[in-house]
């Protein structure tokens, strides 16, 4: 963490000096905002907290409900989005707070009808990421969100009491064309209208999206016509898996869910209960927490299960909805409009929570649409970048609905459905099922079709666990100036920058004349090279493209004074050397990033990662053209 760059800052490092002329939470409304984001979910906050720590944007985060969230709702965290957190610089924090899932368990009826463990599964594969899978209240997620935007040097936070209820687009106006209109909620305040401007709007507003309706949007789908009940218990039970993730099957009475939560005592349970009728609510059965409680007790017989306090409750239905497109330009007008209204998370997609994908793929949604924002909004790149945005995540939610779909009927399924398969491996459908989908499950499926962002596979040989389009896949090195272990992916910080990870050839030290210092030499000087080309002028030479070096030798037999300039930039106010950019295999413990990652030991190659985390290109060390035409056709020139 580097955090005297400029200056001694004494205090606590994550939070920065505070920005001029940005209001604060309750103070009047302004008349315009850069960013109008509607709603304060995972979705919201996620993206909330890129854009606080831009000092230059301006944005407005409106919130119906009166304060934060204190308990219910998502609580599962797949390792994609521990990833994402490491970004954030709360991933420690989160895997401190949190239970952490190892293992899941299969329960189903036995020869006599009573329960019986029938298997058990290792829930994260070996080598998939370095993260856990994790279960914590939603509520902590956002206090984390929420520190980030607090300490940030714009100290947003949101204006509770506050809901969009519609908006208007003019597409000729070149400043400003969303116009808002915000109704209170706050007691005494109810009904109170404001209006304001705005360049963009963020609707994080949920299934039932005042966004997604002012611009014509909708969620098309089904329904499974089932209801399923989910409380947050404290409870003393002698069912032996209690602190295990678990599937109980019964024979007569359904499935339900055990799902540990951090504290080491609580404990959620999601339960089936009702069939509906077509036409039939949830709702419309008038059930409560003692009958989700009555039905659980039900299906763990001959186990125990003795309630002493409902944290918190809910009952809800199975829907795998989708909306047609998630920004608000026609398919006929894309070449001529840039999008200004933007959906997240729920507003665009709704799923079950068995797959606990939904908190997970709304805050994938912002990270991919933060950095867009940023770029856009800062002169880096033209606004037609967030057309990406609606292209990139509309398929990945519509894999993760089909997806859904699917597993939901898995899960539902009656007791003589689910019966081994010895010609296989023995396991019951819903665990050879859960194993198949573990990556998908992980969050590490997701792959970003070829596009202006995603580079064409033409060299993908050269780093063949990078795939291109898929997250970048993190591994150990040592940093060379300090010689500290780490992982390379964990300089990554969502920071809107992308990232060129230059792969040493064998025999390269770094000295001149060999192929990383060639390169080195090329990007930093030519008139051609990408970051002259989209730096602007005052900018540190790593504002917008943080060039770092891996080589294969140990840390003992590189010399750090050898490499190129580019690797040890001045930078900041004090124009201060950074030590952080060159690394090396991590020989030491055997875990030798170019055999974990299949890097070509004798050619090298380059890895260009976008902001987001998402590989964007593999390319060789001498492609100087094709790695300056990948950048020209998302950023501006402004060198």
């Amino acid at each position: 963490m580097q955090f005297h760059l400029n200056g001694f800052k004494p205090g606590d490092p994550d939070v920065s000096p505070a920005a001029a002329g940005h209001r604060r939470a309750g103070d009047p409304l302004p008349d315009t905002v850069d960013v109008l984001i509607a709603g304060s979910g995972p979705a919201g906050l996620c993206l909330a907290a890129q854009l606080a720590r831009v000092p230059q944007i301006r944005t407005l985060l409106a919130e119906p409900r009166l304060g934060p969230m204190e308990k219910g709702q998502a609580d599962g965290i797949s390792v994609r989005s521990m990833e994402m957190f490491q970004a954030f610089g709360f991933g420690e924090k989160v895997m401190r707070e949190s239970v952490w899932i190892n293992e899941t368990t299969f329960w189903a009826p036995g020869e006599d009808a009573s329960l019986a463990r029938v298997a058990r599964v290792q829930d994260v594969p070996d080598g998939i990421s370095e993260m856990p899978h994790v279960l914590i209240n939603q509520a902590r997620v956002h206090d984390m969100f929420l520190d980030i935007m607090r300490h940030s040097p714009t100290r947003l936070e949101p204006d509770y009491g506050l809901k969009v209820v519609d908006l208007s687009v003019d597409p000729g106006a070149a400043e400003y064309p969303v116009t808002v209109t915000l109704e209170h909620t706050a007691p005494g305040r109810e009904g109170q209208v404001a209006k304001l401007r705005a360049n963009y709007v963020i609707g994080c507003d949920g299934a039932r999206s005042n966004v997604r309706s002012a611009i014509g949007g909708a969620l098309h789908g089904d329904a499974a016509h089932h209801a399923w009940g989910v409380m947050d218990v404290l409870a003393v039970t002698d069912f032996p898996d209690w602190r295990m993730k678990s599937f109980v099957r019964s024979q007569d009475e359904g499935i339900l869910m055990v799902l540990p939560r951090e504290g080491g005592h609580l404990v959620r349970l999601y339960v089936e209960l009702d069939r509906l009728g077509e036409h039939e609510r949830a709702a419309d059965r008038g059930m409560g927490a003692q009958d989700i409680i009555a039905k659980a007790q039900r299906i763990f017989r001959p186990f125990e299960l003795d309630v002493k306090e409902v944290v918190w409750w809910s009952i809800y239905e199975i829907g795998h909805r989708l909306t047609d497109k998630f920004d608000d330009v026609p398919a006929d007008q894309v070449a001529t409009r840039a999008p200004r209204v933007m959906l997240a998370g729920d507003a665009c997609h709704t799923h079950s929570p068995k797959a606990g994908q939904g908190m997970n793929v709304s805050m994938g949604d912002t990270f991919n649409l933060g950095w867009k924002l940023i770029s856009v909004l800062t002169g880096r790149a033209d606004a037609s970048l967030l057309h990406s945005y609606s292209g990139e995540r509309r398929a990945a939610a519509k894999g993760l609905v089909e997806f859904d779909h699917k597993w939901a009927r898995v899960v539902g399924a009656r007791a003589e459905q689910d019966l081994a398969d010895s010609a296989t491996d023995g396991l019951p459908r819903v665990a050879r099922e859960f194993v198949n989908n573990l990556p998908f499950t992980c969050g590490l499926t997701i792959q970003y079709e070829r596009s202006a962002l995603t580079g064409a596979p033409t060299h993908q040989q050269l780093a063949t666990g990078f795939d291109i389009g898929k997250r970048f896949h993190s591994a150990p090195v040592v940093r060379l100036a300090d010689a500290k272990p780490m992982h390379l992916g964990h300089c990554i910080e969502a920071d809107a920058r992308f990232h060129l990870f230059v792969f040493a050839p064998a025999g390269d030290a770094g000295g001149a004349g060999g192929a990383v210092a060639t390169l080195c030499e090329w990007l930093e000087h030519d008139p051609a090279s990408p970051m002259r080309r989209h730096t602007a002028a005052g900018e540190d030479v790593d504002a917008v493209i943080d060039t770092r070096a891996v080589f294969q030798q140990g840390f003992r037999e590189l010399d750090y004074g050898a490499m190129p300039a580019l690797l040890r930039p001045h930078v900041g106010r004090h124009g201060l050397c950074d030590y952080e950019k060159v690394f090396c295999a991590d020989l030491k413990r055997d875990e030798d990033i170019f055999a974990m990652r299949g890097i070509d030991r004798a050619a090298g190659c380059v890895v260009v990662v976008r902001p987001d985390q998402y590989v964007g290109h593999v390319l060789p060390l001498q492609a100087r053209d094709a790695l300056a035409a990948y950048f020209a056709a998302i950023l501006r020139v402004r060198g």
